[in-house]
């Protein structure tokens, strides 16, 4: 079992929050979970306090440093560096202590100093300046109920999550991806990220919490596994599934390093040094990862590693070194080199640090975190600032040459998807455009939101595909059918104008019945007369895929004009004809219209494995 985060009921929560007693807690803005602060200098002399958290990330710092205390012949000794690590998983804490200058360093994710914003970027010499992107996340999740089965469902439902903790951002994230707000659904904010006052323990206590945001350990507990449904036996809670994770929304929680903008100013070499150590840490841990992944053999550099890892967070929460230790550092896509020159300095990535800035703001302004939007500052390294660091981590310099390269490197087990019995059921999210009657040009200028929401969501879901479905109505091919059918006196009328029932051979014809309309089409009943349906089924279907197709071109025209990057192999536009009308047997050309439409759905599927006719059900 793979272990992630906060786990066990023995550590600190992301964020301690203090005289409350009930598991179960009401929403603060920051300011008020702080408390009053005076803002002190740093302290100058001796180490430099660095807190860490309990995530696979913070391993590669562990190597850095060589233990909590700097070891001589690591890393950072090497570099000049003087370095005392910290337990930061009380994010509060951390932020008193950045406030008052024990520590010039915030370590959470790019949510979570969106939400102490405010409080910390209240005065000029405490405003954060990020300095690394070290992380994105594949191992947290949101387990939900049977009758929950993609993010579209969310809607009124109650779900439980970590107040302040790193879950906010994920349910921030998906909500936003189903274009639904907080008022949309009910948060039940618990104490602590896992353990009896977490939300595992709340989904599995109260049945009427539908949904819940847990790291994998509890995710596995609910539901057995990223692809499997609980049973009820053993711990599980029977239908209990994973709606959304970020194995799939790769990036939605990324993990960061900040230092106070002072501190920044006044020590900019000593950061470089920092950042170089670190990605030369995180090369040679994706390296021992990825060998133990391979050859099933256990080196002894790595094991060291683990048994530090070990023996820092606590052996009660990492009891084995390779299903534990190894299984934290699974969850774990490290975004080395190439990844901090995409996260800064590409203003086309969708997931760099403007927009991830700016969704972290809105988050903590929305949600009632933060009264103000107060942004944070990303550090100012240049291309040339970044050569250097590669000089002094003796790691090869190299840009990304497109987005596939420069989104994390592949997590071995981050890609290993699967469609599922129906599209149903590897639906994470979907939305609908409408279109006019046989329409199939889509200018940017009329569906540029569309477009955007689509690109956006996209860049977030980055280990899922993005299916552009396109839609006919069935109207003229039921049409033909009844004009074919009496003809050749297979098909009786009987009624009046606009409440007319039909007989097939004597027996009643449901012509809402899609599914049983075109088999009958596809059978030749009605086939060989004039008009023939099933040359206007095959039409509509030809009109669909155009309309899908259409929409992808106009995708991609929009990104470039945008100056977005995109994976453009991630988006496939598929044509399914009639085959799935809102209204089966429209009344009118308004409710026809309901059925015009071209349909973004966001999957959980191995990209690789796929073919655009596996979509075509």
């Amino acid at each position: 079992m793979k272990k992630h985060r906060t786990l066990g009921s023995t550590l600190f929560s992301w964020i301690a929050i203090v005289c409350l007693p009930m598991s179960l807690m009401a929403q603060d803005y920051f300011s008020d979970l702080v408390g009053s602060v005076q803002v002190q200098n740093v302290a100058k002399g001796g180490a430099v306090e660095v807190p860490y958290i309990l995530w696979g990330g913070d391993v590669a710092t562990f190597l850095a440093n060589g233990d909590l205390k700097t070891k001589p012949s690591s890393i950072f000794q090497q570099s000049g560096l003087d370095i005392q690590l910290v337990q930061g998983d009380d994010f509060v804490g951390q932020v008193k202590n950045y406030m008052q200058g024990k520590s010039p360093f915030l370590r959470g994710t790019m949510h979570m100093i969106g939400l102490a914003g405010e409080v910390v970027g209240s005065d000029p010499r405490t405003k954060p300046v990020v300095i690394l992107q070290l992380s994105w996340s594949a191992g947290d999740h949101i387990v939900a109920r049977k009758g929950v089965r993609s993010l579209n469902d969310l809607k009124g439902k109650k779900i439980a999550c970590q107040q302040g903790g790193p879950h906010v951002g994920l349910l921030y994230d998906s909500l936003s991806a189903a274009k639904l707000l907080k008022s949309d659904v009910e948060i039940v904010w618990t104490k602590d990220i896992t353990g009896p006052n977490g939300p595992a323990e709340a989904f599995r206590k109260d049945a009427s919490i539908d949904a819940c945001c847990v790291i994998t350990p509890d995710m596995m507990g609910l539901s057995t596994g990223l692809n499997l449904e609980g049973s009820g036996a053993e711990g599980t809670v029977a239908g209990a599934h994973v709606v959304n994770s970020t194995a799939q929304m790769s990036r939605s929680i990324a993990d960061v390093y900040a230092v106070r903008r002072d501190w920044y100013d006044a020590n900019k070499e000593w950061v470089k040094k920092f950042v170089a150590g670190q990605l030369k840490a995180t090369a040679q841990v994706v390296a021992m990862r990825k060998s133990l992944d391979e050859t099933k053999k256990l080196t002894k550099e790595y094991e060291q590693l683990l048994t530090l890892s070990q023996r820092i967070f606590g052996k009660e929460t990492l009891p084995t070194l390779e299903e534990d230790a190894h299984g934290l550092l699974k969850d774990c896509s490290f975004v080395g080199l190439t990844g901090q020159l995409a996260f800064f300095l590409d203003p086309k990535n969708q997931s760099g640090f403007k927009n991830k800035m700016e969704d972290s703001v809105n988050l903590a302004t929305t949600w009632g975190y933060a009264k103000n939007r107060t942004g944070y500052d990303p550090n100012n390294f240049v291309k040339a600032d970044y050569q250097k660091i590669a000089e002094i981590s003796g790691l090869e310099y190299a840009e990304p040459k497109d987005i596939k390269n420069f989104q994390g490197e592949n997590n071995p087990e981050s890609t290993d998807l699967f469609l599922g019995d129906n599209l149903d059921a590897s639906t994470i999210v979907s939305f609908t455009i409408n279109f006019e009657q046989n329409e199939k040009e889509f200018s940017s200028d009329r569906y540029g939101a569309d477009f955007a929401r689509a690109l956006r969501e996209a860049s977030k879901f980055g280990n899922a595909r993005v299916i552009i479905r396109g839609h006919s109505d069935p109207t003229k091919t039921l049409l033909d059918l009844v004009k074919s059918g009496l003809a050749k006196k297979v098909i009786q009328q009987t009624g009046t104008t606009g409440n007319y029932r039909y007989f097939l051979n004597g027996k009643p014809l449901d012509l809402s019945r899609t599914k049983e309309v075109l088999e009958l089409v596809k059978g030749g009943a009605f086939g060989g007369g004039d008009p023939d349906p099933l040359i206007t089924m095959q039409a509509a279907l030809n009109l669909s895929k155009s309309r899908a197709d259409a929409v992808f071109l106009e995708l991609q025209r929009y990104a470039k004009q945008s100056q977005m990057n995109i994976d453009i192999s991630q988006i496939v536009p598929i044509g399914v004809g009639i085959t799935e009308p809102i209204i089966p047997k429209p009344r009118n050309l308004e409710e026809a219209k309901e059925n015009m439409r071209v349909e973004f759905r966001i999957v959980k599927v191995n990209p690789e494995s796929l073919t655009p006719s596996d979509f075509n059900f």
